[in-house]
């Protein structure tokens, strides 16, 4: 059912013309007026586009877009991330809206529902997936879209911030490999994202650079959550053929590992020596401490928001493609080996 300007005048206890008065965004209204008028757009679910049109001179936001809750749960990265938008986007005097999908249709149409309504001046996106069809068909809108991770076509709106997944992944197993280990495993998350594949790959690019074997059943997908990773983990100690230390592409497959070696009696790093990404306020206070990459995700966060807001005040700083630098703290999950079968 389609609600009307009567309506709206009717759920707020006020006249006609104060209902046009607000949609015209006129100034001769009192402001208890004017948030009665509003709740009630709200609540009827009044069109969106006609709401924008007529706040657009006082209602400034961005949209923040979230993968599903399937993807994020207990993912610790997104809700920092979000808190360090949220927070820019208080001193820019922008309020946020969160969106989140049930796949990439619908999270397509959802945008555009938002643009095409004029609710938002610019997008943060907090994850980039591998199929970049998201990509090409929001570039066409003209306003700005800032990806927090690899965007790897050429676009005119679209902007990314990340860190360089592949190099890092590369660098933790080319440690592993210096202290003597030669038969190395990666669990890693579902390849629908330049994250998980990259990091992967660095992996797989360092094992065949120092001529070592690239096992399938040594690269084991442990799914988004401590659950699935935890079963994951389970599958590669075992195994017949158990590797002595493992890659763990985010800090749920290091807490997974972790939580399984403790159940299977596998003393880490004595039986497995560990190394992985570190996201997480609480993986230093793991035992042993663990050997990572460190993402630095508030400044990721900062310069992501930092570049949207310069783009939306037309003085952008910064590049299409900017690379934020992690640092590789090495602790005490990693055992060296003398032996070639290491």
């Amino acid at each position: 059912m389609g609600y009307t300007i009567y309506d709206i005048a009717r759920a707020a206890n006020v006249s006609k013309s104060t209902v046009s008065r607000v949609l015209n965004n006129q100034n001769n209204i009192s402001e208890d007026a004017r948030k009665r008028v509003i709740k009630a757009i709200e609540e009827l679910n009044y069109q969106p586009s006609k709401l924008a049109r007529a706040l657009s001179s006082s209602f400034d936001a961005i949209m923040v877009v979230s993968r599903s809750a399937k993807t994020t749960t207990n993912n610790p990265f997104f809700s920092e991330i979000l808190q360090t938008v949220a927070e820019k986007a208080e001193e820019e005097n922008f309020d946020v809206i969160l969106q989140t999908a049930k796949n990439s249709r619908d999270e397509l149409e959802k945008c555009i529902t938002k643009i095409k309504g004029k609710m938002i001046k610019g997008i943060i996106m907090l994850s980039s997936p591998a199929n970049e069809e998201l990509f090409k068909q929001l570039d066409v809108f003209n306003i700005p879209i800032v990806v927090i991770g690899k965007v790897e076509g050429s676009y005119t709106n679209i902007f990314s911030v990340d860190t360089d997944n592949f190099h890092d992944s590369y660098e933790l197993t080319k440690y592993l490999i210096e202290q003597g280990h030669k038969r190395i495993a990666c669990v890693h998350s579902p390849l629908e994202y330049h994250v998980s594949m990259d990091r992967l790959n660095g992996y797989k690019a360092c094992m065949e650079d120092h001529q070592l074997p690239v096992r399938e059943e040594w690269m084991i997908d442990g799914g988004y959550n401590v659950e699935t990773g935890s079963l994951a983990a389970r599958k590669l100690l075992l195994g017949s053929n158990r590797p002595s230390a493992v890659l763990a592409t985010d800090d749920l497959k290091v807490m997974s590992i972790y939580k399984t070696a403790t159940e299977l009696g596998v003393s880490i790093p004595q039986d497995l020596s560990v190394v992985g990404y570190s996201n997480s306020s609480f993986i230093p206070f793991m035992t042993p401490s663990l050997t990572s990459i460190e993402i630095p995700v508030r400044k990721l966060g900062e310069t992501g928001a930092n570049l949207l807001f310069s783009i939306i005040r037309n003085k952008p700083e910064g590049t299409a493609r900017n690379i934020i630098k992690t640092e590789k703290v090495i602790r005490d999950s990693v055992i060296k080996k003398y032996t070639y079968n290491s």
